[in-house]
């Protein structure tokens, strides 16, 4: 598949990742939608004769490869939608970027994710907080997502790293700098030990309108997301909403009422939009990460019981893999959503499977 086909889709005005998924759905690749004549294009939902003409107009070539030469120059790899190396758990985001460009060493699909979030003006208590559940946190060894800003997210990296654990800064902005600027010294050690992950392309700046953007990202790509120390109207608090959005857990520090940078913390918990977090062991029994004796699973389990065709493909992926995620039944199952939904209640109903926290599921 051309690098800069794929480059070209993503970067034509109007064209964003819901639309681009429907362009790569119709067309088959991102090389056939510019293929694709007018007539045809036309008819795909959404796309109306000024889109058609940008899709038709070159100058999305030119610009694509600019980006090209700039990600070869700087080896910055470049992932599409569709590629195998693609995070899964992003891909399952409705809005997803189309298009990233990562410089780095990180696995994007470990087995465990977390997302740290809060206020760029962080107290000694948030500060205190953020240290101690990184530490904690070593043990299971997740990658450590978060945004690089001042605050919480700067601490997030810094501790991640100072544990020896993987972590990875999402920017609003092209790889071809870094903000804020103050940050360049633990950016380098991140690259070395994580990685910069953007879907903005170089000669991008750090707008206010692309920080909500990047804040999908940082929701979309873990487990789980957690809100160490934010106000109300803080950018932390979108973040949470979007983990909310993807059906993502979301937990958060409790502070006291009268704390400006607790605040949005509290109304999390408050309004049930994010669980209670004191300690480590919260997180790790809500998430199913305490380990437990291995249970006797039964291998006849397909030729003792009438399973259907469906019902044979979940159970297999159980007994071969323990404990498995939500995201990952969905990836592996190749079924669509809502018909494994509608298997894993059927399944759970027969007592053929168990669901454990942090939308876990294992056979019974």
């Amino acid at each position: 598949m051309s690098v800069l086909h794929q480059i070209a889709l993503s970067c034509i005005t109007g064209i964003g990742s819901v639309l681009a998924r429907n362009l790569i759905s119709c067309c088959g690749s991102p090389e056939e939608v510019f293929l694709t004549r007018r007539k045809a294009l036309s008819k795909i939902p959404g796309i109306g004769p000024k889109t058609v003409e940008l899709i038709e107009n070159h100058k999305a070539f030119e610009r694509a490869e600019k980006e090209l030469a700039f990600v070869e120059k700087y080896k910055i790899r470049t992932m599409f939608l569709t590629d195998d190396e693609y995070p899964k758990r992003l891909r399952n985001c409705f809005d997803a970027p189309v298009m990233m460009y990562f410089k780095g060493n990180a696995d994007l699909n470990p087995s465990k994710v977390i997302s740290v979030v809060g206020t760029r003006n962080s107290t000694d208590y948030g500060k205190d907080l953020c240290r101690q559940l990184l530490a904690d946190l070593r043990v299971h060894n997740p990658l450590v997502i978060s945004g690089l800003a001042y605050g919480i997210d700067f601490l997030a990296h810094r501790e991640a790293l100072k544990n020896s654990m993987s972590t990875i800064g999402i920017m609003a902005h092209g790889l071809d700098r870094i903000y804020p600027s103050q940050h360049r010294p633990l950016a380098e050690k991140m690259i070395a030990h994580g990685g910069l992950l953007t879907e903005f392309m170089s000669g991008t700046v750090p707008d206010r309108e692309n920080f909500p953007k990047r804040n999908r990202i940082i929701a979309g790509l873990a487990d789980v997301t957690i809100v160490v120390e934010a106000n109300i109207k803080g950018g932390a608090l979108i973040t949470a909403e979007l983990a909310n959005s993807y059906n993502r857990d979301v937990f958060a520090y409790p502070g006291r009422v009268t704390d400006e940078y607790s605040s949005g913390c509290n109304l999390l918990i408050k309004t049930n939009r994010a669980n209670l977090l004191t300690k480590v062991a919260d997180l790790e029994y809500i998430l199913g990460w305490v380990q437990s004796p291995p249970a006797a699973q039964n291998p006849q389990i397909s030729l003792a019981i009438d399973l259907t065709d469906d019902e044979r493909t979940i159970a297999g992926i159980l007994l071969e893999k323990g404990n498995v995620d939500i995201d990952e039944l969905f990836i592996l199952s190749g079924l669509p959503q809502s018909r494994l939904m509608v298997n894993i209640l059927g399944m759970e109903m027969r007592g053929l499977i168990v669901s454990l926290p942090g939308k876990v599921y294992k056979l019974a």
